[in-house]
């Protein structure tokens, strides 16, 4: 990232968080303390804003600036709130259609994924506060643009957002290699949720569990699976042309 998409020292960050600017995180060295760093974290807390302790070897890498240990993400986008958007979708007649991302850290995954969602018309994209992408430059470059029109959900749990969906009439699907059931043969009529776990650990446990269905994408080969932004890619598209046979307008 260029040292444009930051803010350094505290002062100037709690300036920024109280004037509105979007921050993705922030990051303090992890034994700062006093009252600055007091009133900036409960600030943080305050705007639900991502806070993370770490060394200070970390906050050296992002600059050689006097950062005074704290060093504040601006974020590309302005994030949206799910409880907010699904209402509007519903609303608007929309038979939703989201994608959730568990664990996918990184940014050209994540900018390919996003490309294909605003492509297909998927209504917006989940991600978690915490173990995850953030939307930066980089990932707005990534997708082709395609961050700067399609939006992102960024949730503290994405296991309550499961529950939240699930409640507003969602059916959530995991896209896992953990069943033999193809994806291609669920019903995605209904509003819809894909979530689609990291390469290395798939969808965790928890968010698994509250699943409403589980589909896989069927292997021929002998490498047991695909890089995560072209499974999503097969599994988006396969709900696109599920609601086409079904009448669905494009």
């Amino acid at each position: 990232m260029q040292s444009s998409e930051y803010i350094f020292g505290l002062r100037a960050i709690i300036e920024a968080v109280e004037s509105g600017k979007e921050i993705d995180k922030v990051f303090l060295k992890k034994d700062l303390h006093g009252d600055l760093a007091t009133e900036l974290i409960d600030l943080l807390r305050a705007n639900r804003i991502v806070c993370q302790r770490v060394p200070v070897e970390k906050l050296n890498r992002i600059t050689r600036k006097n950062h005074q240990g704290a060093i504040a993400m601006i974020s590309a986008i302005s994030y949206h709130r799910l409880d907010y958007l699904v209402p509007e979708l519903f609303e608007q007649g929309a038979v939703p259609f989201v994608v959730m991302l568990d664990g996918i850290t990184d940014v050209r995954n994540f900018g390919a994924i996003a490309r294909t969602c605003e492509c297909a018309g998927v209504h917006a994209v989940v991600i978690p506060s915490h173990g995850s992408v953030s939307v930066g430059a980089d990932a707005v470059k990534t997708s082709a643009g395609a961050l700067l029109h399609l939006p992102v959900c960024r949730v503290d749990s994405l296991v309550s957002a499961v529950r939240y969906l699930k409640e507003s009439g969602f059916n959530v699907i995991g896209i896992t290699e953990k069943t033999t059931n193809s994806f291609s043969k669920l019903d995605y009529t209904a509003p819809t949720a894909l979530v689609l776990g990291s390469e290395d650990t798939g969808i965790s446990p928890q968010v698994l569990a509250q699943c409403t269905d589980r589909g896989s994408i069927p292997m021929f080969g002998r490498i047991g699976s695909l890089n995560v932004s072209v499974a999503a890619g097969i599994a988006i598209y396969g709900v696109v042309q599920s609601r086409l046979d079904a009448g669905f307008e494009r």
